[in-house]
């Protein structure tokens, strides 16, 4: 297919695609000509992968980039490839050293992963930006004085893990380890929401079954 084809397949205007092939998000497509080249379904997918990570995920070009890079890299091992996008989006910076609560929400983010048994949230040495943004959240919690020990993280650890069973059977349904790294990436970014937005349509779900008569009317207020 030509440009202008890619484009109408994909929903990402040509000026867009230009940009990602000059940034290297994009592969070049076959020569034809001295102004044209040809497409297929390989750019489709990978313009689709693109937009997940920058629109939705909001990776900066250049992180993406690397997303990119290290999923198609062969020399890594298969679980490095597919954990290239969570490894890439954005996530808190490390606290201050002399931040008590970001030092007790560590021990307690420590401990709860010894509990479970996870202990792949490190690559050289560094820990992963999800462990950092665990961290930050329960120190927030500590601050505002809300239950985060152990105890209270656990069952969100437990339901975390049956997501992950069900996020990589999905990735393992593509048939290529192309597909499989790709899926591992946009899932990564765009089943997120979906989670969020399921946890509170639930929460909304229980508070009626909780406090709202049968006939609807809030079972807390006063006659």
């Amino acid at each position: 297919m030509r440009l202008a084809e890619l484009s109408e397949r994909s929903g990402v205007s040509t000026a867009t695609i230009k940009y990602y092939l000059r940034e290297g998000l994009l592969q070049p497509g076959r020569r034809v000509s001295a102004t044209q080249a040809e497409y297929d379904d390989a750019h489709v997918r990978r313009l689709r992968l693109v937009r997940a990570l920058i629109q939705l995920g909001k990776v900066p070009v250049a992180t993406a980039r690397e997303v990119i890079a290290a999923a198609e890299d062969e020399s890594l091992d298969h679980h490095l490839r597919l954990g290239a996008a969570t490894w890439a989006l954005p996530a808190e910076p490390e606290p201050p050293e002399d931040d008590p609560d970001a030092a007790a929400a560590g021990r307690t983010v420590g401990a709860l992963l010894e509990h479970v048994g996870w202990r792949h949230d490190q690559k050289a040495g560094e820990v992963s930006p999800a462990h950092r943004t665990l961290v930050a959240a329960v120190a927030a919690l500590r601050r505002l004085g809300y239950p985060c020990g152990v105890a209270h993280l656990l069952p969100y650890a437990r339901l975390a893990a049956q997501l992950a069973v069900t996020d990589l059977d999905m990735v393992e349904e593509q048939p290529t380890e192309a597909g499989q790294i790709e899926a591992a990436v946009a899932l990564t970014v765009l089943y997120e929401p979906v989670l969020l937005s399921l946890r509170r349509l639930a929460h909304a779900e229980e508070s009626a079954r909780r406090f709202m008569d049968d006939d609807g009317a809030d079972s807390t207020a006063g006659a």
